[in-house]
């Protein structure tokens, strides 16, 4: 696997490789920077040819060339580079030279030919320069590597993700083209879980066949935007509406094959997001759940027109009365949520003004307070503890960004000397209770307006005994600054030196402190949907639905919002945007807690529909098409089907189902795997990536005549599974522990 420009790679990206069925791996970009840009990179990567260890363990055989460029120009000193620079000469002494001219240069040119020809016949007869040998593939040369180094092990290891100390604006810049890499991804994910039980169940429409091809078309447009020249931040102006066009086509093609799904597995229903919902005079809400997560949600429903006969169907509804919250229940996990009233462990919410600019949100389990235009106060309710220092205080922060370099790319750590924070203003109540209650504020700086909503629900993050509600944001920007980072900061009463930060399949922990140059230069880190700073007995996640970079300095945890570069595309960010994150306490370390399926479900919620007739729907009673039993650290990530199947026609022969799990908190569990009856599986195998089989799975049937098979994870370990369908009445015997044997004959 050939990755040469990448910025940075995930640490979980050793395992996909092996798993892909990939034994080798080849990148040069931290090398690059450290050659090019000394006085900014000025840790030295030690190594050229090591061993990758991944966050789960899995290791690859990786080559990082010590030329320190993709695009080398064949020249004597390029040649001797790769000796002199190489950093391993100790357990193997050959490098490759990867020449051309590269980001769309043309590729090697007759010139450098000519060059490595020369190079080389002198090099036959002389000893000043290195041997040069040509006309082999790139996996000849790693085989040659493998088999110098005894497979790998006379090699130094390297193990977690390769952090690229330069540009790290790239994690914030484009806000919209971040929003719509991370919507598109959950997006696609729901649209293959629908589109897998529409077709297998097809209560409603008996044809109904798996959109492959319409799938794996939205997929590559998703795929091609994140190329580095998109969702990195690369390109001009008119490269990002192109990315904006193919964003909007997924979006309109994945609401469509969410429909047809429904079509297929509901009788004749409506999705609250249509404006059709206004003439409905009746109906019950019903709610999908595509995460496999038990949860209880709080959704608005449209009470004007017709609809505003649902009000018997919500908990509370809006001051003017155009929209309710009503509150779903999916406490079995994936699959149905039913609309429902308040429950006896629900957490009423209250919001009291204390004053002319103090106000307080609160529940009986934690409350947020806004005095000044800061917060003040982030208080747990149940434990009595304060998680804000004495006289420091949280919000809205603008810092000075004017990078060295290269402007939409990169942030400079020298931006964080220049902080100013920014006030609430024109605070006001929203909503008071009892299943929400908000803020409405807004905030003035310079040509801007942010618009935020503060709220705070009676219902927990997730159903996990003791999780805390959090306080979520809903910001409204008329973004017109430049040259400015805007951030949201929370100091906490929390000490740790290391912060957590999820990543692909798992998480990262990045140190909070300054020790080294090391520890110096992750001050702006990548994240996905949550970062947490805890300590034994407690912590505090910020969780994220479009943003990707984050820092912890100390106990000041952040998430970054907004920047406001000028090159190369002079219009970046400027405009209307609309995002949210969330503030999450929680009792006990991260390890302990609820973050990960709290980040999963903030950006997952329900899919609402308004049934015409729930007397004729099938999946109403049916229970969950997947569960995990046995321990609560393995997530169920993808259901679809499998690459080998007929699409075609709806009567294939032998379909497949295939399923994702990873193990997401780094430690070893034991998992029951349950498929529902109403999916008939007559058998099921381990693959890897490409769906090959790897190993056969033991398939029984369990008290609740539901079928499983028995799974062993270890830390961060992602496995995939998939179940052959069969006809019903194939399936397999009872698992009991009793061996009964059949009498001889």
């Amino acid at each position: 696997m050939i990755l040469p420009d990448s910025f940075g790679l995930t640490g979980a990206l050793p395992q996909l490789i092996r798993l892909a069925d990939v034994n080798y791996f080849f990148t040069q970009k931290l090398s690059w920077a450290w050659a090019h840009l000394r006085s900014i990179c000025r840790n030295v990567f030690p190594h050229s040819t090591f061993n990758w260890v991944g966050i789960d363990g899995t290791q690859v055989l990786c080559h990082m060339t010590p030329v320190d460029t993709y695009t080398a120009q064949a020249t004597v000193g390029d040649i001797n580079k790769g000796l002199t620079n190489h950093k391993n000469l100790e357990s193997s002494d050959i490098s490759l030279l990867v020449f051309g001219n590269g980001d769309g240069g043309g590729g090697p040119l007759p010139k450098m030919l000519e060059n490595l020809r020369r190079i080389r016949a002198t090099g036959n007869r002389s000893r000043d320069i290195p041997p040069v040998n040509m006309g082999h593939s790139v996996d000849e040369f790693f085989d040659v590597i493998a088999k110098d180094s005894a497979a790998g092990t006379e090699l130094p290891n390297w193990s977690g993700e390769l952090y690229l100390e330069f540009h790290r604006g790239t994690y914030t810049s484009h806000g919209s083209i971040k929003k719509g890499n991370r919507k598109s991804e959950i997006l696609l994910r729901d649209v293959e879980v629908l589109a897998t039980f529409a077709s297998l169940y097809r209560y409603h429409k008996t044809d109904y066949v798996y959109p492959n091809e319409r799938i794996n078309d939205c997929w590559e447009k998703v795929l091609l935007n994140q190329c580095e020249s998109y969702v990195v931040d690369y390109g001009i102006g008119m490269v990002y509406d192109d990315a904006e066009k193919l964003y909007a086509e997924v979006s309109k093609e994945g609401e469509a094959l969410i429909e047809e799904a429904f079509k297929a597995i509901f009788p004749p229903s409506t999705s609250l997001a249509d404006p059709n919902i206004k003439t409905k005079k009746s109906g019950t809400l019903v709610g999908f759940n595509t995460t496999f997560f038990p949860r209880r949600d709080i959704v608005e429903v449209p009470l004007v027109g017709s609809a505003s006969k649902l009000r018997s169907q919500v908990v509370q509804a809006s001051k003017d009365g155009t929209v309710g919250l009503a509150l779903m229940d999916c406490t079995a996990g994936g699959g149905v949520a039913f609309g429902t009233g308040m429950y006896a462990d629900c957490k009423p919410v209250s919001v009291a003004r204390m004053g002319e600019d103090h106000f307080v949100l609160k529940n009986s389990a934690v409350q947020m307070t806004i005095a000044g235009g800061r917060i003040t106060s982030l208080f747990d309710v149940a434990l009595d503890r304060e998680l804000i220092p004495e006289g420091e205080t949280g919000g809205l922060v603008i810092f000075d960004d004017r990078p060295n370099y290269w402007d939409a790319w990169d942030v400079e750590v020298h931006h964080l000397e220049k902080a100013k924070k920014l006030q609430f203003a024109k605070v006001s109540v929203a909503a008071e209770g009892p299943l929400r209650a908000s803020l409405k504020a807004e905030v003035k700086y310079g040509q801007s307006t942010i618009n935020v909503l503060i709220s705070l629900d009676a219902i927990p993050a997730s159903l996990k005994k003791g999780s805390r509600s959090f306080f979520r944001f809903d910001a409204q920007v008329d973004w017109h600054q430049r040259h400015e980072f805007l951030k949201f900061e929370l100091p906490l009463n929390i000490r740790n030196d290391n912060a957590t930060y999820e990543t692909q399949f798992g998480h990262v922990q990045r140190p909070t402190h300054k020790n080294t140059t090391w520890d110096i230069a992750k001050f702006e880190v990548c994240g996905h949907k949550y970062a947490d700073l805890s300590e034994f007995g407690y912590g505090v996640a910020i969780l994220s639905e479009s943003k990707y970079g984050f820092s912890c300095r100390g106990n000041v945890l952040r998430i970054s919002l907004l920047r406001a570069a000028t090159a190369p595309d002079a219009e970046q960010d400027q405009g209307k945007h609309e995002f949210s994150w969330a503030v999450l306490p929680h009792q006990g370390h991260f390890l302990e807690s609820n973050v990960p399926i709290a980040g999963i479900l903030f950006n997952s919620p329900l899919h609402v529909r308004l049934l015409d007739d729930t007397t004729e729907a099938p999946l109403l009673k049916a229970k969950p098409g997947f569960s995990i039993e046995g321990a609560h650290n393995v997530f169920l990530e993808t259901v679809k089907r499998g690459l080998n199947d007929d699409f075609t026609t709806h009567d294939a022969a032998a379909p497949t189902i295939v399923l994702r799990l990873y193990e997401a908190y780094g430690g070893h569990a034991q998992v029951q795997l349950k498929i529902a009856s109403q999916i008939p599986v007559a058998k099921a195998v381990v693959t890897n990536l490409l769906e090959d089989e790897l190993e056969e799975l033991n398939v029984y049937q369990t008290e609740d005549a539901s079928l499983a098979v028995k799974l062993k994870f270890h830390g961060f370990e992602v496995k995939t599974v998939k179940l052959v369908l069969g006809k019903p009445g194939t399936q397999p015997k009872r698992d009991s522990w009793v061996t009964v044997e059949k009498p001889r004959a």
